[in-house]
């Protein structure tokens, strides 16, 4: 049955491996599980209600994604996008969480509907096969840094604007540890390597706090009532349709709107391009195979987490974890949902998987992101322009959709400027305009 589901054969794949990548995918994932309800609650969402939402819209969304597009990729409430929803709909327009959720819920309907008149795929399609290997390997770049910081080994410094973190802070030293390990598995061609190493990392950060080594874990659960809960908050389901009328009551809806469809569909543009051309799901026309229903579930997922009340939801990169630990399939994305669903029952359990234990993934998957830049062909200047501020732009933003639009712009530039127009395609001059407006907004 998963043979005829996922075509694992075909993939030079198996169960076991497709399994350990989507463990492996929701462990570097599972973050989200805290900092989402942490960050949403600051609008006085409930947060065992945003907890809720997180993990069953990630569950959902992740085995759709799995099923109709066989892509090993997760989805999630995304990063970025939720701070967008907290700091800047919530806190600078003034809009009530209800409100903004229903224009979570809105920006999911156009999305919908973009995707099944095939405009998404057109777009995405444009990219041309060069940009989409700089945006591959910009995310790497991204992801990597991401892994740095939850490290603690890469901090912010007021003088340099980042610096080194103190090689004496204890969980410092665990995510060193933790590289170490997955590195030497990865040189010794180790099959689940990037999940090893983040099982052997979480064991050992236990055992140091046991023993009294504090900075690691602020505390570990009891069990049993500390690792498993029964008690559920739904008051945030249905809660974004009692927020239209508040929503289209001011002019800066329209804004509004307009943030959530470009942070999103740039964001999940990048992730699916980087995971396809990893896994060669990009074809010598650089277009990506079953990219329409890749597109579908990621727009079902926003719609479904909206009305459950959480922001939106998008592909992860974090699924490059996965896809380094042998994912090649959709198994991995439902394996990864059905452990999202689990969840639901084992959040405090899931507190000893920090950032700190699941950084080493984030940097080794850099790293094999960061190989397509082999592919670039760099000899070309109006090519290699562009793709160096992709890439550039992306990690010192802390944006993919930043590094997309810097990048796009550059290339149209530099292709014009070199008298070579006929390469740019008409939607690329209509995303370029886009992108001026966005960043204009800024």
């Amino acid at each position: 049955m998963l043979e005829r589901l996922f075509n694992l054969s075909s993939r030079n794949t198996d169960v076991r491996t497709e399994i350990v990548a989507g463990l492996t995918t929701f462990l570097a994932m599972a973050y989200i599980l805290a900092v989402n309800p942490g960050m949403l609650s600051q609008t006085g969402i409930s947060l065992q209600a945003v907890f809720l939402a997180t993990a069953i819209a990630s569950g959902v969304a992740s085995i759709l994604m799995g099923l109709l597009a066989n892509y090993p990729v997760a989805l999630a409430p995304g990063m970025g996008v939720n701070a967008l929803f907290t700091y800047t709909v919530c806190f600078t327009f003034g809009y009530s969480w209800q409100a903004a959720l229903a224009a979570v819920f809105l920006s999911g309907v156009v999305f919908l509907i973009i995707t099944v008149t095939g405009v998404r795929k057109m777009i995405i399609n444009a990219i041309p096969k060069d940009m989409k290997l700089a945006i591959g390997a910009g995310i790497g770049f991204f992801i990597a840094f991401i892994g740095f910081v939850n490290a603690g080994i890469i901090v912010s410094n007021p003088s340099t604007l980042v610096g080194f973190g103190s090689f004496k802070d204890p969980a410092v030293v665990l995510a060193l540890f933790a590289l170490v390990i997955t590195v030497i598995l990865m040189v010794k061609k180790v099959n689940g390597a990037v999940f090893i190493g983040i099982v052997v990392t979480t064991i050992v950060g236990i055992a140091l706090t046991g023993i009294g080594v504090e900075g690691i874990y602020t505390a570990l659960p009891a069990a049993p009532t500390g690792i498993i809960s029964f008690s559920f908050d739904s008051s945030a389901i249905f809660a974004c349709f009692s927020g239209f009328s508040e929503l289209f009551a001011q002019p800066s809806w329209i804004m509004v709107l307009f943030s959530f469809l470009f942070v999103d569909f740039f964001d999940t543009a990048g992730t699916l391009v980087a995971i396809g051309n990893n896994i060669g799901l990009v074809n010598e026309d650089g277009e990506m195979d079953n990219i329409e229903k890749a597109l579908l579930a990621d727009s079902i997922g926003t719609v479904f987490g909206a009305v459950l009340g959480t922001s939106t939801v998008t592909s992860y990169v974090e699924s490059g974890s996965g896809v380094a630990a042998g994912g090649k399939t959709g198994l991995t994305a439902v394996t990864t949902g059905v452990c999202f669903l689990l969840a639901v029952f084992f959040y405090p359990l899931l507190a000893t998987i920090t950032g700190t234990v699941t950084s080493a993934a984030l940097i080794i998957v850099g790293v094999l992101m960061a190989m397509q830049l082999k592919s670039i062909n760099w000899d070309d200047i109006t090519i290699a322009v562009p793709a160096f501020l992709t890439v550039i732009v992306m990690a010192l933003s802390y944006s993919i959709s930043n590094g997309i639009a810097f990048g796009f712009i550059a290339y149209t530039i530099a292709k014009l400027a070199n008298g070579e127009a006929k390469d740019v395609k008409p939607i690329i001059y209509i995303l370029d305009f886009i992108f001026v407006i966005y960043f204009y907004t800024l």
